[in-house]
């Protein structure tokens, strides 16, 4: 950092734009942004160079992604109304690499080559320092760079606009749309075609999925949970097996040493039920205060809510899903950790952990804190707890005990669970609240259906179909192709072809 606290780039920043053509500088100069200052500190610490940049080339980029198919059709439609116009659209991932990349004017397309913004290429903020994508990416917010605005010189003859675009049913990020043009042209309607495209595209992503509801926005929920209270997700439950005592006990036994632990694995697996359990277990009397990721626009607000916690008596804070975080919120979190250590008396450690898809998704100012890292196993490898957890989504629901058939249990059991333990909890918990006796016919098609590829819309509404008639007590498999309307043998294809499985009564 250079001196007066902030990046050289800052410092540099009124020279840099005496010296863009055609510059008109005011008198004031105009404050600077927090973001933008941290991403100009963060590239400085990557040791991105200021005069040059150097991408990175991959040669190979994913063009099989649901997230390209739908964002190239609708870039395509884009740059059909934007053919005359100088302004280029791209597609790119999570990691900032370019997909594609489209545009009409190609003294533009042949500038943009130079500087190596064309497909192949990466255009993190690691890589080539402040940039539109390469921030928008970091922040998980919309994002505009302007010319004078870039990291590296070489990029301010140029302006860019790009828009994170999220996994509908996920919730991940997929990676996001940039719109760049000249620094000369005007930059004000840029962001909202950037917006309108990756809305579109993440709207196009969902009618192409098997017609499952979107995954809710971020609240950036902030909640106590109180000693006598459930923890965050499923609840305490004993009765599970060893993969998960001896996860949980690990976490516990880093916690009494005063270690920062992170839980990483799928999402929906139980990482923040099974930090809270270990955070019982080291912490008895802990008061535990349990912070979600905002979405970026309430991340202030979000910040003071929790923040004031930190370090009091008796209060263990669980962070989850960092990897959702914007990275100068990032920097604001661990900033507040390492000063809540500082501060707590020798020989204490402020009790602090974290959840994240894995460790090499925590965000890199966060990364160094974790001393202690415990992998949480998805419900998959873990048939044993399917049966128990059941019992006990289903007791919260009713009240009391719940039977569930043997021939249900054998469907829970053979189900993949692609979302782990919050799937089997919502299926539970409807099944639950109409019935006191749970069985097949209660469950799903998605429970007693195999098929890892998406499904179409029209798939999706055959399969259920085909699992309705065969629910019926009794039935055969020529009368339920009779009903189906198809021959006995296509009823046995289509069971193959959607890995059908509806165990029998007494099974």
């Amino acid at each position: 950092m250079a001196d007066g606290g902030l990046p050289e780039r800052a410092l540099r920043h009124r020279e840099v734009q005496r010296s863009l053509p055609g510059a008109v500088v005011d008198a004031e100069p105009a404050s600077l942004s927090e973001r933008l200052v941290a991403s100009w500190q963060r590239s400085e610490d990557y040791g991105v160079s200021l005069e040059e940049i150097e991408p990175r080339f991959t040669g190979t980029v994913n063009d099989e992604s649901l997230f390209f198919e739908c964002g190239r059709e609708v870039l395509a439609d884009l740059h059909a109304t934007l053919v005359n116009e100088p302004v280029s659209l791209m597609l790119t991932d999570a990691e900032g690499l370019v997909l594609n990349r489209m545009s009409g004017d190609n003294a533009l397309l042949r500038a943009l080559d130079k500087v190596h913004l064309a497909p192949g290429f990466g255009y993190a903020e690691r890589t080539v320092g402040t940039n539109g994508l390469g921030l928008a990416i970091a922040d998980r917010a919309p994002t505009v760079v302007r010319a004078d605005e870039h990291y590296s010189l070489s990029l301010c003859s140029y302006t860019c606009a790009a828009v994170p675009v999220l996994d509908p049913l996920s919730g991940q990020l997929e990676g996001c749309v940039n719109l760049t043009t000249w620094s000369s042209q005007s930059s004000e309607l840029l962001l909202a075609l950037a917006q309108s495209a990756a809305s579109t595209t993440s709207a196009l992503m969902l009618a192409r999925s098997r017609g499952q509801r979107p995954r809710p926005a971020q609240r950036g929920e902030v909640f106590r949970v109180e000693t006598p209270r459930l923890e965050p997700g499923a609840g305490a439950l004993a009765a599970l097996g060893s993969q998960w005592t001896d996860a949980v006990a690990h976490a516990a036994a880093a916690m009494r040493d005063g270690r920062i632990v992170a839980a990483v694995g799928e999402d929906g697996a139980g990482r923040s039920t099974l930090l809270a359990q270990a955070m019982r277990q080291a912490f008895p009397r802990e008061r535990i205060l349990a912070a979600s990721p905002p979405a970026p626009q309430d991340s202030e607000a979000w910040i003071g809510l929790w923040t004031p916690e930190l370090g009091k008596p008796d209060t263990g804070i669980l962070v989850r899903d960092v990897d959702l975080l914007p990275a100068w919120v990032a920097e604001h979190v661990r900033d507040l950790v390492l000063q809540a250590r500082v501060r707590a008396m020798e020989g204490e450690r402020v009790p602090f952990c974290l959840t994240a898809g894995g460790l090499d998704t925590v965000p890199p100012a966060l990364a160094p804190l974790v001393e202690t890292v415990v992998a949480v196993p998805p419900l998959r490898e873990r048939s044993g707890d399917v049966v128990p957890l059941a019992h006990h989504v289903a007791h919260r629901v009713r009240g009391r005990e719940v039977t569930i058939t043997p021939a249900a249990e054998t469907a829970l059991r053979g189900c993949g669970w692609p979302g782990n333990v919050r799937q089997l909890a919502q299926e539970v918990t409807h099944a639950a609240r109409l019935t006191d006796t749970i069985d097949v016919r209660h469950l799903s098609a998605d429970v007693l259906s195999g098929s890892s590829r998406r499904l179409t819309r029209i798939e999706t509404f055959e399969r259920d179909e085909i699992v309705r008639v065969l629910m019926r007590p009794g039935i055969s498999m020529q009368e339920a192709g009779s009903e189906l309307g198809m021959s006995r043998a296509t009823v046995y294809r289509k069971l193959a072809q959607y890995d059908i499985h509806v165990p029998r009564a007494g099974s």
